[in-house]
């Protein structure tokens, strides 16, 4: 194509140089929410020491309300949205940005927020591998009317490495496990609190306890085809959330908006200080 129009980012090759746009990129953090995400971006720019007083930092997505996006030195940082079409619309332009702006050597990290399954609220979970909602480590997607099956592994040693900052850190407890990665938030993970529920709580409960028996330790929305994305596109990738609740113990988060608000900087508290150590790394050597 002489040009590639990135739709739902508002980005065109024809009318932006790309690698002299994104070219120095190393980093890419995705998350949810576009005000997580512009958080995050200040943030990081504080840690990596390129922070100005009073600055603002511009959505270069700002013409579309689709998604939001951030730049600060060589850390991208990009809003999803909620659930797997909305990651998968992103991850695709994101995917066909990297390419078309000559990145190399990127890691991206998926920060979020989860439901736990015996663990304390507040815990981090690094994703060892996403599972399905029948705890197969996979992503199946219909691709021509037939089903095609992906495989959602993850970088082991980024993992270790995350789990290594979490220990440097020794702020709040951090943990390698599986995680669930749900098509719902209500029935999908079991709650009892949504508008339909043709179950009980023991079912409920005796559903928690065999996903807690196949290594499962937090419930999220995106992580199974974040994961079998960023394998087919040989990049590095991880997932890291937080959990707001242990889900065997309730449904509803009942913390105060302050206490979420501190679960919720966690994982960039964790993934920022991993930045700042492989570009400190990387300067020495």
């Amino acid at each position: 194509m002489k040009e590639d129009i990135l739709y739902h980012f508002n980005l065109n090759t024809g009318t932006l140089n790309f690698p002299a746009k994104f070219g120095d990129v190393k980093f890419v953090c995705v998350g949810g929410s576009p005000w997580r995400m512009k958080s995050f971006a200040e943030y990081i720019a504080g840690e990596l020491g390129l922070a100005v007083p009073n600055a603002e930092y511009p959505n270069i997505c700002e013409s579309t309300d689709r998604y939001a996006m951030y730049k600060v030195g060589p850390v991208l940082s990009v809003s999803h949205g909620m659930g797997i079409p909305s990651i998968s619309i992103m991850l695709h332009e994101l995917i066909k940005l990297l390419y078309h702006a000559r990145c190399t050597d990127v890691t991206i990290v998926r920060l979020g927020t989860s439901g736990g399954i015996g663990l304390h609220p507040g815990t981090v979970v690094i994703t060892k591998q996403p599972m399905d909602a029948t705890f197969l480590p996979r992503f199946e997607q219909v691709i021509l009317g037939k089903s095609v099956v992906r495989s959602t592994e993850l970088d082991g040693d980024l993992a270790e490495e995350l789990l290594q900052c979490g220990k440097d850190l020794a702020e709040f407890d951090t943990v390698i496990a599986n995680t669930m990665c749900t098509l719902d938030f209500y029935e999908g993970q079991a709650r009892l609190d949504g508008a339909f529920c043709s179950y009980t709580e023991e079912d409920k409960q005796n559903y928690l306890a065999k996903a807690y028996a196949a290594g499962v330790r937090n419930i999220e929305m995106e992580s199974s085809v974040f994961a079998a994305m960023c394998k087919l596109s040989n990049l590095r990738a991880a997932v890291v959330c937080v959990t707001l609740l242990d889900r065997q113990k309730g449904d509803q988060l009942s913390s105060s908006h302050d206490v979420l608000h501190s679960y919720q900087q966690r994982p960039q508290i964790l993934v920022g200080h991993y930045i700042k150590k492989k570009l400190n790394a990387s300067k020495k050597s």
